[in-house]
């Protein structure tokens, strides 16, 4: 090769490689000798062991599992069974249920083979664990040879006690570590290749057929003679040989990740020189340290703070300039991350500032945890005197951010003050944020024994049975969110909210309290509404056969549910029912089949509900309780936007409750009544109204409102994937949004306009000059700066959609240049998802 193509070299990063972790078991190697005869009068179940009853060939099986940072990454797999004649010979491929781009650098495979131990039982011949990455972070390839740990499973910790390769090497080992040397001494001209027989297997060593006969008898030759005086005994398996090294590599942070599983590997290949210095895909730098402090920086900590902690401290004031720095960095949004130098300030007028609710979030941001002195003065002393925060900062307080116990005791102190009605609106982040009280716990462990931090139970738990005691609405819903997390996935965290179910139940027991049963019956109703609804989806009949058999389920007196004894709504803690009204229950036509069930109330009422399966409607179930805090923020400030934000219960991961509010679609409105005018004129009719087009004044006044009120909420909350099938109109007026699938920006369409107003709407108010669409915007402009003055109350949610950094002028003018800006496009995607749904139906 000339001296250009020697310069070149090729690779492959580890983030391309999209396909699935394979491997294969290839064969056992060694002589395995049965238990002596002592031994077996000692311990008579060891004459049941396969080697017992078959020394040479008993029935072995292999286990493997993929590891990494002490956890399993996979399940266990193992080979199937084999009859084996001569050798110990699996040659079984087996794939992992995880791509090559998702392996951490320290995944190890463990591999354990098992022997018979009598009836259902199995015992270990030996184990070893296998790193896929080399020294040089290259993903391994190829055939290899792993010695087995006798009588042990294989260990798949980090620093591993059965590790596949030791020190000492025999004389196979030996032989295969010269092979490729005699190869190169024999022949000159590929004397730089070095090192190992899978090198040659993979076709990185020349081939010469009658060289390559002669040294692989004689190896053969060894081979057989080493295995016959072994005691060792070796496990071979075969990796993937690429054609090119495959270097270990972390995918692009800006990428999104990809659930295929069978993407083909991409090369990189190495341009030339002068742009090899300026590619950054190239060249990636992994900085082990990253995560730590740096040691200078931290030493000038120490020094900048030292003397910061005399009675000087205790009165020392800003002045002008430095409040307004101050007054800057307390107006931040919570998820804005602080500098050193701003860490400092706010450090140096610690004092100061606990005169100031707004700067305690802060100041435990510029706080150095790790630090015993300042953790001591933080927690014990500034703490304690520091003036009373808003619920908001308390929130705040209760996120992962804040480890501490002392801290979030405080937090959970400031929750008191809140009433019932308040806290039912937060109920649901209060609950998740048992997860990092758990997480803290689960952790204590491993933090060092020097840490000033502490790690003991806040009282969260405690507080929010105690209130849910006290108040039963409060106490049904919050039976309904930990029973969602105790039916989920994670185990260690479902096993966490078991334990805060358990305590809530033996507490109402203990009291006495009815309420537990209720709660089981809930669960009762719950769970076969569940199984009709499951059973409806998955049916082949026709619709309205559907809606027969539900009939049917529920008029059906064995089944209970057309007449029971009054029982809480799941849904609504309020409403007392008593059965569901078979005859006015139907089913939906769209694609998951949803019951619509009329529920009797007790005094004679009816309260409609949509009981679905097969949908996550954990999210509905957030936006909705966030439109309903965001209506409570704009009523404290007298302004009434006529909002639905209606009931949304997820009773599981799958399923779940809403409350039905009698409307139709704009898409339906359009298609039966021409424009939303004709329709609200056809149930509102005013002859004699000026201005209000023929419909009550009242009626339009409404509609503008509510266009208002949800134009800017579904803004703030980044709502998506907006068509005339989830826009809805009652026919008082009231405008509404359903089916919240895509949040926070995320949307399926292209140019998405992000304020969403259809035409429809619009012309509803008289067209873009009229009075009730300038009033309109007024009430969109006054709604989008109440809520900005409570952004902190979204939970970090949607902080990037409240222009925090605008000032109100600003703030305005940007959102009126988003209202102006109604895409085109958006009526032609509308008309095509009208097609797609005409086809569906």
């Amino acid at each position: 090769m000339d001296k250009d193509s020697r310069d070149d070299f090729t690779f492959a990063k580890l983030s391309d490689l999209k396909m699935p972790v394979t491997l294969r078991i290839s064969q056992l190697e060694g002589t395995r000798k049965p238990h002596p005869f002592t031994e077996v009068l000692e311990k008579p179940e060891l004459r049941f062991h396969g080697v017992q009853q078959s020394p040479n060939l008993s029935d072995l099986y292999v286990t493997c599992q993929l590891v990494a940072d002490n956890k399993p990454l996979t399940i266990p797999f193992r080979t199937a069974f084999k009859a084996f004649k001569k050798e110990y010979t699996w040659n079984e491929w087996i794939t992992l249920p995880i791509r090559y781009c998702d392996l951490p650098l320290n995944s190890q495979i463990t591999f354990t083979v098992w022997d018979i131990a009598g009836p259902r039982s199995a015992t270990p011949v030996g184990g070893t664990t296998f790193r896929l990455f080399g020294k040089k972070w290259t993903l391994r390839r190829g055939k290899h040879r792993m010695i087995l740990w006798l009588d042990r499973e294989a260990d798949g910790a980090n620093e591993t006690t059965t590790p596949s390769k030791i020190g000492t090497r025999d004389e196979m080992g030996r032989l295969e570590k010269v092979f490729a040397d005699t190869l190169g001494a024999l022949r000159p001209f590929c004397s730089q290749v070095h090192q190992l027989v899978k090198k040659y297997e993979r076709g990185d060593l020349p081939k010469s057929d009658w060289l390559d006969a002669l040294a692989f008898r004689k190896m053969a030759e060894i081979h057989k003679a080493e295995t016959e005086k072994s005691e060792n005994l070796y496990l071979y398996i075969d990796l993937p040989r690429f054609d090119f090294p495959v270097i270990f590599s972390e995918p692009d942070a800006s990428s999104v990740p990809s659930t295929s599983a069978t993407s083909p590997v991409t090369v990189s290949a190495a341009p030339p020189t002068t742009s090899l210095l300026s590619d950054a895909h190239l060249w990636q730098i992994v900085d082990p340290d990253i995560a730590r402090e740096n040691p200078v920086e931290d030493k000038h900590r120490r020094l900048v703070r030292s003397h910061r902690s005399s009675p000087y401290d205790r009165e020392l004031k800003p002045n002008a300039k430095i409040r307004d720095e101050l007054s800057k960095i307390l107006n931040y949004a919570p998820s804005q991350p602080l500098t050193s130098e701003e860490k400092d300030l706010i450090w140096k007028f610690r004092f100061y500032l606990t005169r100031d609710k707004r700067g305690l979030t802060k100041f435990l941001k510029s706080v150095t945890w790790r630090d015993p002195s300042e953790v001591k003065q933080a927690v014990e002393e500034l703490l304690p005197q520091w003036t009373e925060i808003d619920i908001d900062d308390a929130l705040e307080l209760l996120g992962p951010s804040t480890v501490d116990s002392r801290v979030r005791a405080y937090a959970v102190k400031q929750l008191n003050r809140a009433d019932d009605e308040e806290l039912y609106l937060y109920l649901l982040q209060l609950v998740q944020a048992l997860k990092f009280e758990s997480t803290a716990a689960d952790q204590r462990s491993l933090r060092s024994t020097t840490s000033a931090v502490s790690y003991d139970d806040s009282g969260l738990a405690d507080f929010l049975i105690s209130r849910a005691v006290r108040n039963p609405i409060l106490g049904n819903r919050l039976y309904w969110y930990l029973m969602v997390e105790v039916s989920m996935e994670d185990k260690v965290m479902a096993k966490m909210y078991g334990r805060v179910v358990f305590k809530f139940m033996k507490i109402l027991e203990d009291n006495g309290d009815e309420r537990r049963d209720l709660m089981r019956r809930q669960g009762e109703l719950v769970d076969a509404l569940a199984k009709r609804a499951r059973e409806l989806r998955m049916s082949k009949d026709p619709r309205p056969r559907k809606i027969e058999k539900l009939r049917a389920f529920l008029a059906d007196s064995k089944n209970n549910l057309a007449s029971m004894p009054p029982l809480p709504l799941p849904l609504n803690a309020r409403v007392q029912v008593t059965g569901i009204i078979a005859e006015k229950s139907s089913v939906f036509k769209s694609n998951m089949f949803p019951m619509l069930l009329y529920f009797q109330c007790v005094g004679g009422g009816e309260y409609p509900v949509i009981f679905k399966d097969g949908d996550d409607m954990r999210q509905d179930q957030l936006v909705i309780q966030l439109f309903t805090l965001m209506d409570r923020l704009l009523r404290k400030e007298n302004l009434d936007l006529k909002l639905s934000p209606y009931d949304v219960l997820a009773t599981g991961p799958s399923q779940g409750m809403v409350q039905f509010i009698p409307s139709k679609t704009i898409a339906a409105i359009v298609s039966e009544h021409g424009t939303l005018l004709n329709y609200l004129r056809a149930h509102h009719p005013d002859e004699g109204s000026v201005g209000t087009y023929g419909v009550e004044p009242g009626v339009i006044d409404t509609f503008v409102r509510s266009c208002a009120g949800y134009c800017v909420m579904t803004y703030l909350l980044g709502v998506g994937d907006r068509h005339l099938d989830n826009l809805l109109l009652a026919p008082d007026g009231h405008f509404f949004h359903v089916d919240f699938g895509y949040i926070l920006g995320r949307d399926p369409k292209p140019l998405a306009p992000p304020v969403k107003i259809c035409k429809e709407m619009v012309d509803a108010m008289g067209g873009v000059q009229s009075v009730h669409y300038a009033r309109f915007k007024s009430f969109c402009f006054t709604a989008f700066s109440i809520l900005r003055k409570s952004a902190n109350l979204i939970l970090n949610l949607v902080l990037g959609k409240f222009c925090l950094e605008m000032t109100e002028e600003q703030a305005i003018e940007h959102f009126e240049r988003l209202l102006n800006d109604i895409s085109p496009f958006t009526a032609v995607f509308d008309r095509m998802h009208d097609w797609a749904q005409y086809w569906r139906s």
